[in-house]
């Protein structure tokens, strides 16, 4: 592989990534952070296996696009004589019998468009993380996958020798895959699968329908904001940071993560996105997975992130050399060193993903007094470790120190119970946390001013610069017109801005001195931009950022400074939820409608 121009389709239980010529490259069962059957992305330049590519022969152009609002993806494909085929890619999504139909499966509806198209399937389920091919057996209508975590049959109407044998036959007709788990398909797959697609549609359009999209980027947002929803693992309310494992922030650097996990600091970002557009279900089904896991940490430490299905532990791994990694930049990890770390962050960003639930009538389940008190033991942890060193935002791995942004964060957790208090009436409580949130106020201000440099600084008594130190004022510690926060964003852009992104740091970490920039650090800048008044700059910013987004309308988490070229897993909650919260503030209102 050597593109992220991949488009992800999905249906918050499962996921793939589809190149641009409609072969499936990554997908991971029986859940996001499952071994990938489909594992061609990290195969290096030529991979052998772990990929399904219905391939038109003799292709010499490829054209792609989602349906409206949805995430079903429509690849057309054609060869030099005119001759081309539709694939329609989807994973079925929609209301069945009372709830919601969203199966371990994998759609693909083929069709002829135009001429006598000669086709391949190669499905070549991949297992061991990419180690070997999948064991196959096969009936009359179908292939089984022994995948050891979750045994999956392909059920066809094409001549199943074919697909075994992966032979070049003739398309004459519209064919359907349905790769799903391994039980009989009980019904004629073209007609199913025409249905499936259709209510699969309807779902999505009605979903996005009900999104409070600002006037302008529309389109931007509401692929944005269904890709989001793509990355909720539905079942347990999870949202995890990226679809993708070990796609390297920077060209051979070791940079090399597994983001498939739920970090509670990337999911309050992406939940207060959504938010903004109204999109609660998602907020509802991410405080039932917060409240699990403070049901399991009643006290003690609260680790920074989480497997989709609550597991604390996520070992941290180097696949073999197998896998050589994107462009064979390895290593390949499975598991994240994160889950060990003290980043106190978290304790403010669990108490305010959970505020809105105090105030929103429109949620089926209202924050009640005991969820305050739950939340209060969060309070207690972060008034006693706000001042305290820990790994940080950006997870250092051989360091630690006081990090004013997660100071910053602890006083607004202890700021917004406070706020809590109030509304429910408990008048001791709502005294309590405020005195605490005005202490650690002032603890802030006096410890993370640096007089001798005339700004704010990164860390607690010192003197380096990052770009987290933007959420002071999102945050609402500083007001925008603040003039020591005027001095920190002067500061910030001599030393961050590259050009039109924003580093998250300019110092060297435990892999030496960051190459490229990080894309939600550069939409704060652009928010922050926004907020000093700066306005035509900060459009033209924006503008730029939407310009670097793949074919499918979506960002990585990284982008090469000069080229612009992405890198970092994808696609990026952190960068979604950036072009989101922009687009929103940056808008002309509905009113200007004329």
């Amino acid at each position: 592989m050597n593109s992220l121009d991949l488009a992800p389709i999905g249906n918050c239980a499962v996921s793939a990534l589809i190149d641009r010529e409609g072969r499936m490259a990554w997908a991971c069962l029986p859940r996001v952070d499952g071994d990938p059957v489909f594992s061609a992305l990290l195969g290096g330049e030529a991979p052998e296996l772990g990929f399904w590519q219905i391939e038109l022969v003799g292709a010499v152009s490829a054209e792609q696009h989602y349906e409206r609002n949805t995430p079903i993806l429509v690849t057309r494909l054609t060869d030099a004589h005119g001759a081309a085929i539709e694939i329609v890619d989807f994973c079925p999504r929609y209301p069945h019998l009372g709830r919601t139909y969203r199966p371990t499966a994998f759609a693909r509806i083929v069709r002829p468009v135009n001429g006598a198209p000669r086709i391949r399937v190669r499905l070549r389920a991949a297992r061991d993380w990419g180690k070997q091919l999948a064991d196959r057996t096969r009936g009359s209508n179908h292939i089984r996958y022994l995948l050891p975590d979750a045994p999956m049959r392909l059920s066809t109407s094409a001549p199943v020798s074919f697909i075994w044998d992966e032979q070049i036959y003739r398309l004459e007709q519209e064919q359907g895959f349905f790769f799903g788990p391994d039980e009989p398909f009980a019904q004629q797959i073209n007609p199913a699968l025409r249905a499936m697609h259709e209510n699969t549609r309807a779902y999505w359009r009605h979903w996005t329908r009900t999104l409070a999209t600002p006037l302008e980027w529309q389109a931007e947002v509401i692929r944005a904001a269904i890709t989001l929803k793509l990355c909720v693992h539905e079942e347990t309310g999870a949202i995890v940071a990226a679809l993708t494992t070990s796609l390297p922030e920077a060209p051979s650097s070791g940079r090399n993560w597994d983001y498939r996990y739920c970090w509670l600091r990337d999911a309050y970002y992406t939940v207060q996105a959504l938010n903004r557009l109204g999109a609660v279900d998602i907020l509802e089904g991410y405080l039932t997975y917060l409240r699990n896991i403070l049901d399991a940490t009643p006290s003690g430490r609260i680790q920074p992130v989480y497997g989709v299905g609550l597991e604390p532990a996520l070992h941290e791994r180097i696949v073999g050399d197998h896998l050589p990694g994107y462009r064979g930049m390895g290593p390949v990890r499975v598991g994240n060193q994160a889950h060990e770390h003290h980043q106190h962050d978290v304790y403010g960003q669990i108490i305010l993903a959970n505020t809105q639930a105090f105030f929103d009538q429109r949620l089926l389940r209202p924050a009640s007094v005991e969820d305050f008190q739950a939340l209060e033991s969060v309070g207690e942890r972060a008034y006693q470790a706000y001042l305290q060193p820990d790994a940080g935002l950006w997870e250092f791995r051989t360091r630690a120190a006081s990090h004013t942004y997660s100071a910053l964060m602890c006083w607004a957790g202890c700021d917004k119970l406070e706020n809590a208090a109030r509304v429910l009436g408990l008048t001791e409580r709502e005294a309590l946390w405020g005195a605490r949130a005005r202490e650690m106020r002032g603890e802030i201000e006096k410890r993370a001013w640096n007089e001798q440099l005339g700004r704010f600084a990164a860390t607690l008594g010192g003197g380096d610069m990052d770009a987290s130190l933007l959420q002071l004022v999102d945050a609402r510690f500083l007001e925008a017109d603040d003039p020591r926060f005027l001095a920190t964003l002067d500061a910030m852009e001599r030393m961050l801005r590259r050009g039109s992104h924003v580093l998250r740091y300019a110092t060297e970490d435990d892999f030496g001195l960051p190459e490229t920039a990080f894309n939600f650090c550069t939409f704060w800048f652009i928010e922050a931009l926004h907020r000093v008044g700066r306005e035509e700059e900060a459009r033209a910013l924006f503008s730029e950022m939407l310009a670097r987004r793949t074919h499918a309308g979506l960002l990585s988490e990284d982008c090469d400074p000069l080229s612009g070229e992405p890198w970092g897993n994808y696609p990026q909650t952190y960068s979604l939820a950036g072009m989101i919260n922009c687009a929103v503030l940056l808008s002309k209102p509905w009113s200007d409608v004329r």
